[in-house]
């Protein structure tokens, strides 16, 4: 068994790249119930910053089968401060599926994919402190089949 340290020890350092994310400030994902997203479940993701000065890129992780009915996925969302007030809100189209071939957008194995979409970018908050992104499914259908999770990254913005 001599590749039990080879493979220990790459796991370890792909462990390792991983966790060297600088620009991340917070990420969540959120599991959708047997892939079902209903439109009235609006998920809620809290976070907080620390640096107001910092200009901030905050992008939708989308986890979806091959499945999913349409190419596309309109998402509606809000961003609130710690107080509830409203200091953005927007509906977005994005492309999940290529619109000629068909083929899914993002990163997949099998019959399930992985795509980050640009929700908000460079965005400056005017304080430190905690705030609420709320992500709410606003297609055609009540009942949405075939996303698995929403989730959220908010990172610093860069401008290389």
């Amino acid at each position: 068994m001599k590749f039990r340290p080879i493979i220990f020890s790459l796991a370890i350092s792909l462990f390792g790249l991983s966790a060297c994310d600088n620009q991340r400030v917070f990420e969540q994902n959120i599991d959708i119930e047997k892939g079902k997203w209903a439109k009235d479940d609006i998920k809620h993701f809290e976070f907080e910053i620390v640096e107001p000065q910092q200009s901030y890129n905050i992008y939708y992780n989308i986890r979806n089968t091959v499945s999913f009915p349409f190419h596309n996925l309109f998402l509606t969302y809000t961003l609130e401060d710690d107080k509830g007030n409203e200091l953005s809100s927007k509906l977005q189209n994005m492309n999940i599926f290529d619109e000629k071939t068909g083929e899914p957008l993002g990163n997949g194995l099998g019959d399930i994919f992985d795509i980050q979409v640009l929700s908000i970018e460079n965005y400056s908050f005017d304080r430190p402190g905690k705030y609420v992104f709320k992500v709410q499914q606003f297609m055609r259908r009540d009942t949405l089949p075939d996303i698995l999770s929403i989730g959220i990254r908010v990172e610093r913005f860069s401008n290389e």
